[in-house]
C-alpha cells in the first residue's frame, strides 16, 4: 500500500498559507480589541479582482488536498466539510492574527472568500474521486513508482512551485548565504555576538559563463535524479524526464513574465543557461539506465556541488531589485508561498535522499 502524498502536501501549503498571511512578522501592537471584531465591520466599498481571486484561489488548494487526505481515511461524505471547516478555521485564525499587524488588514470578506476558495477545492477533490480518478492516479502510481515513494512525489510537486521565487542563476535553489549572512549581521547588531561572525576576506565573485552553465546543468538534472530514484522502468523514466524539464522551463518561464512581464518571459534564456539545460537533458538521457541507488547517490553529489558554487556567488544589484518589487509589490501574497520553498528545497532533498541511501531497500534500474 502506497502511503497518500495529500497529508504532507496539505501540511506544507498550509504552513506557506500562514507565513504568507503574517509576512513580515514584524511591528506586532496590542489593541483593546478582540481578535474577531473584524467580522462586525462593514463590507469594503472597494476591492480589486486580484485580491478577489487570490484569496478564492489561494485556499483552492488546501481544500483540495484536505478533502483528498480525508477521502483516505473516512467516509466520502465527511470529506467536503471536514476539508471547509478547516480551512475557514485556518482563514479566521490568520485574518485574526492580521488585527495585530499594521502592514495586514483583518477583513471579513477575505474570510468568505477563503471559506468559499476551501469548499470549492474540496468539492473538486470529491468530484474526482466520484469519477474515478484518484483510484485510476492510484494505479497509475503503482505501475510507474516505487512503493515508499512519498517523499520524493512530494518533493517532486513542490519543485515547480519553487521556480516561481525569483533567481539569480536559473534553476539555481537554495542561494542562501548571502541573505543569510545579512540577516544574522542584523540580528546580532549591538550585541558582543557579532564579533563572533566569520568575516570574509573577499568579495564573492560572480559566477563565470561556464560555471553557470555548469549550475544551470545541475539545478536542472536534480529533479530527474531524484524522479529516477522512484520510478520503475527505463521508458517511464524517459517521459518523466522530459515532462520535469518541461515544468522546469514553464515555471521559470512564468516567474520571469511575473516579474519583468509578459514580453520579457524568456529574457533569462542567455546562452549558457540554454547550453546548461541542452547539457541537463543529455545527462538525463545517459543516466537512463542507472539503478535507482546510483541515481539517489549521485543526485546527493548534484546537490552537494550546485549548492556549493551557488552559495559562493553574489545574487546581483538586479536581482536585489527584482526582490523588491515582489517584497513590496502586490506580490507579497505569494512572496511567502514560493521564497522559502526556493531557499529550502534543495535541503529538504538532500535530508531526504541521505535518509533514503542509508535505508536497505531494492535496487532495480
Amino acid at each position: 500500500m502506497h502511503k497518500t502524498t495529500a497529508w504532507p502536501l496539505a501540511l506544507t501549503y498550509a504552513a506557506l498559507i500562514v507565513y504568507a498571511s503574517l509576512y513580515p512578522f514584524e511591528n506586532w501592537r496590542p489593541l483593546a480589541l478582540a481578535p474577531w471584531t473584524y467580522l462586525l465591520v462593514p463590507l469594503p466599498r472597494y476591492w480589486t479582482g486580484f485580491d478577489v481571486i487570490s484569496n478564492l484561489l489561494g485556499y483552492a488548494p488546501l481544500g483540495f488536498l484536505l478533502a483528498l487526505a480525508v477521502l483516505r481515511s473516512r467516509p466520502q461524505g465527511q470529506a467536503v466539510l471536514l476539508a471547509t471547516l478547516a480551512g475557514g478555521a485556518l482563514s479566521f485564525l490568520m485574518e485574526s492574527l492580521q488585527t495585530y499587524l499594521p502592514g495586514r488588514v483583518a477583513s471579513n470578506v477575505d474570510l468568505a472568500l477563503n471559506l468559499a476558495g476551501s469548499w470549492l477545492g474540496a468539492l473538486a477533490a470529491f468530484g474526482l474521486e466520484k469519477a474515478g480518478a484518484i483510484d485510476r492516479w492510484s494505479r497509475f502510481r503503482e505501475r510507474w513508482f516505487v512503493a515508499d515513494s512519498r517523499g520524493a512525489l512530494v518533493l517532486l510537486a513542490l519543485w515547480p512551485m519553487a521556480l516561481l521565487f525569483p533567481a539569480a542563476v536559473p534553476f539555481g535553489l537554495g542561494q542562501v548565504l548571502e541573505r543569510a549572512e545579512a540577516g544574522l549581521a542584523g540580528w546580532l547588531a549591538d550585541t558582543p555576538f557579532l564579533q563572533w561572525l566569520p568575516v570574509r576576506q573577499t568579495e564573492l565573485q560572480p559566477l563565470l559563463p561556464g560555471v553557470e552553465m555548469l549550475c544551470v546543468m545541475l539545478g536542472a538534472l536534480i529533479p530527474c535524479l531524484l524522479g529516477y530514484s522512484v520510478v520503475r522502468t527505463l521508458g517511464h523514466r524517459l517521459v518523466f524526464a522530459l515532462s520535469a524539464l518541461a515544468a522546469g522551463l514553464a515555471a521559470s518561464g512564468l516567474s520571469a513574465a511575473l516579474s519583468y512581464g509578459p514580453g520579457h518571459a524568456w529574457a533569462w534564456l542567455t546562452l549558457p543557461v540554454q547550453a546548461g539545460l541542452v547539457a541537463a537533458l543529455v545527462m538525463a538521457l545517459a543516466l537512463l539506465p542507472l539503478p535507482r541507488r546510483a541515481c539517489a547517490a549521485l543526485l546527493l553529489l548534484a546537490l552537494a556541488l550546485h549548492l556549493s558554487l551557488l552559495n559562493n556567488a553574489p545574487t546581483g544589484a538586479y536581482f536585489a531589485l527584482t526582490l523588491q518589487t515582489w517584497e513590496q509589490g502586490r506580490f507579497i501574497r505569494f512572496h511567502g508561498l514560493a521564497q522559502w520553498l526556493g531557499w529550502l528545497w534543495p535541503y529538504v532533498a538532500l535530508v531526504y535522499v541521505l535518509a533514503r541511501v542509508s535505508r536497505r531497500e531494492p535496487d532495480g534500474p
